[in-house]
């Protein structure tokens, strides 16, 4: 196995781990979830660019890795969806969910054509967003919880029910966007008279 599968396999081998750290009731919970998720995030980066840099671009890693990126960002949003401070709601994960699953279902059509769907720019930028924003929230769960800072009460506010609410719907609307834009660019593909 070449060293992108094995950074992929990483990355979902540290989903239950950041599960974990977020819900166990220990000291620094939240910031060694923070680190975990950031782990994660680099692997994404990583393994891509060593793929095609190397030639090493394999099935398995088309295969895996956007399905271990859909889990990880999944994962987080459906965590923050139980977490009172975090003022987003399910919304975001459902729009987001359907997304993931548009687009998977337009991968296999495509595949089944032998057309391959390369990931465009919209949904890079949605992705490497995404994984921001999920990285300031941890930073701020950890900011406030795990290090006890005694903050201003607008402060925390305005953090807990405008900035991170901003940055996840942000995130909702590129997500959206991509969507939009590989749906229009491979519509052909599930012309309804076929």
């Amino acid at each position: 196995m070449n060293l992108p599968n094995k950074l992929t396999l990483l990355r979902v081998a540290l989903i239950p781990f950041f599960l974990l750290f977020m819900y166990l009731d220990i000291p620094f919970h939240y910031l060694i979830a923070l680190v975990i998720f950031s782990a994660a995030s680099i692997t994404d980066a990583l393994d891509g660019k060593i793929a095609r840099s190397r030639n090493l671009v394999t099935n398995f890693g088309k295969f895996l890795d956007p399905l271990a990126d859909k889990v990880l960002v999944i994962s987080a949003l459906a965590v923050f969806t139980e977490i009172p401070e975090i003022h987003v709601g399910a919304i975001p994960l459902i729009i987001i969910s359907a997304r993931e699953f548009m687009v998977s279902g337009l991968r296999l059509l495509a595949a089944n054509s032998g057309v391959v769907v390369a990931a465009g720019m919209w949904g890079k930028l949605k992705t490497a967003f995404t994984m921001i924003a999920i990285i300031a929230s941890l930073v701020w769960l950890s900011v406030r919880y795990d290090f006890g800072f005694s903050l201003p009460s607008a402060m925390i506010t305005a953090v807990d029910s405008v900035i991170i609410p901003v940055l996840i719907w942000i995130s909702t609307a590129l997500t959206i966007i991509s969507g939009l834009v590989y749906l229009k660019g491979y519509w052909h593909l599930i012309d309804s008279d076929k």
